[in-house]
């Protein structure tokens, strides 16, 4: 087993430093990871990013392009073999079709290369000619992100930790008297291994639509092809004092191992380790509306996520012979949309303090972080409106309804973000169930029917701020 395992990182070894030299002395790479949790927008942010670094008509915060220095984008063959291409041609006929739809969320891994053929400023300008630099974007559920935290732990600390978050949510009763029933200590079954595990993923699931972000194991929501494997097939249950060598306990954690060695450590080997770049999308919005606990639980998640990096900068020796380190980190609040622009200073400043200890970890180790607030498609417009004597900033779309399908334009206003953020942490991080002197709604807007002249990719807020904080220094 060692030796296979030296003989496999030798191998890898030698095809990093191949592949560093070629991007290092021809044509540059960058690779960015765009990630998030469930319904955060990632499918949207990669289909309309591309889109508008084809068509660079509503790009001028990014600088390459305003300075007219992008002579030519196009895509290309993704240079993995064994990872499904984004479908960004399906994606992006869905948001402009005549009656336009939202595409599928992201379920699995995937991959698009965009070339840009770009001129080079300052002083190289006159002397070279334009150069080929490849954007590999690699899109992956950010759940699976969550489970590189695993690594660092034993399953009787994941369980530990588990079990004591699950009992302060009312949403976990069902499986705790179904732990509490189990002998850990004595023989198992498959099919005790298996109510278990189905109980725990209801769990996981009814925890999501609570609006809590801290799911994990991620693949027990998003399984794909490995669904029912017993690698899959585990829950966190108490430590016996003595369990034997054939115990549901002992039985848990070996399939808890597997789970690490043989989904997740392949994951971080063949993937994420390789990303030069890193943007993570999280609806804020919905975790402020879902209250306190949301709130808690999502700047914990985000200190999580940031633990699972390898921040530093990309010296071309360390790259050559330690691997990639993320060198820039985004966190974006999505759907800055909902909000009128008057509130997006506050969504961004909210964002930054529920990513403070995070940022603050991965700016001491040598990596540049910021947080925007930015809508990769803009699917509403704003009106001001006269309610019992005050004055409402509100912005309009068509609702979509229950089943997904689009339904009635309506003004909205979700209320107003308080101008510190201190607040809505500091209740977060005490305990409270419930937001003390205010309401916070949203809706789920379709998107808006799109006519794109040429030269114009769709229309967004601040996506191109985010291409210049990811690749403008590359450009």
């Amino acid at each position: 087993m060692g030796i296979s395992t030296l003989a496999d990182g030798l191998t890898r070894g030698a095809e990093r430093i191949s592949g560093t030299v070629s991007e290092t002395f021809f044509e540059p790479v960058i690779r960015i990871g765009v990630t998030g949790l469930a319904r955060a927008g990632k499918t949207v942010f990669i289909t309309s990013l591309v889109a508008n670094l084809l068509e660079r008509g509503r790009m001028p915060g990014l600088v390459a392009a305003s300075e007219g220095r992008i002579a030519a984008a196009f895509l290309q063959p993704q240079p993995d073999d064994t990872v499904p291409r984004f479908d960004f041609e399906s994606h992006l006929a869905a948001l402009t079709a005549p009656a336009p739809h939202w595409p599928e969320s992201t379920r699995a891994i995937s991959e698009l290369r965009l070339s840009l053929r770009v001129r080079p400023a300052g002083l190289l300008a006159g002397l070279t000619g334009p150069r080929t630099i490849h954007v590999d974007i690699v899109d992956y559920p950010g759940e699976w992100l969550l489970d590189l935290a695993l690594m660092e732990k034993s399953y009787s600390e994941w369980s530990d930790a588990t079990l004591a978050q699950m009992e302060r949510r009312d949403i976990a009763a069902t499986y705790l008297a179904q732990v509490q029933t189990a002998d850990a200590a004595g023989t198992w079954e498959e099919p005790q291994l298996k109510a278990l595990a189905d109980t725990f993923t209801v769990y996981l699931g009814a925890a999501r639509q609570k609006g809590l972000s801290g799911i994990a194991p991620g693949r027990f929501l998003l399984p794909g092809e490995m669904a029912g494997s017993p690698a899959l097939t585990f829950a966190p249950i108490t430590k016996p004092d003595r369990p034997g060598r054939r115990s549901l306990w002992r039985e848990m954690e070996r399939r808890f191992d597997a789970y690490k060695s043989q989904v997740v450590a392949p994951f971080f080997r063949d993937h994420f380790s390789r990303i030069d770049r890193q943007i993570v999308l999280v609806d804020a919005l919905e975790a402020i509306h879902a209250g306190p606990p949301a709130v808690a639980d999502l700047q914990d998640t985000m200190t999580e996520i940031l633990a699972a990096f390898r921040p530093g900068r990309n010296a071309f020796l360390s790259r050559l012979f330690l691997g990639r380190r993320v060198e820039k980190i985004l966190f974006a609040a999505t759907k800055a949309d909902h909000l009128h622009h008057k509130q997006h200073t506050r969504l961004t400043a909210f964002m930054e303090a529920l990513t403070a200890e995070a940022r603050a970890r991965a700016d001491f180790k040598g990596s540049e972080t910021a947080a925007i607030a930015l809508a990769s498609l803009r699917a509403t417009v704003e009106e001001t409106r006269e309610h019992e004597g005050e004055t409402l900033d509100c912005v309009r779309g068509t609702l979509l309804g229950p089943d997904g399908s689009p339904g009635k334009q309506a003004a909205f206003y979700p209320g107003a973000l308080p101008d510190s953020p201190a607040s809505l942490i500091a209740a977060a991080r005490q305990g409270h169930e419930a937001w003390l002197d205010r309401d916070y709604q949203i809706m789920k807007f379709a998107p808006a029917p799109l006519a794109l002249k040429p030269g114009m990719g769709p229309p967004h807020i601040r996506l191109d701020r985010a291409a210049q904080f990811l690749i403008g220094d590359r450009l």
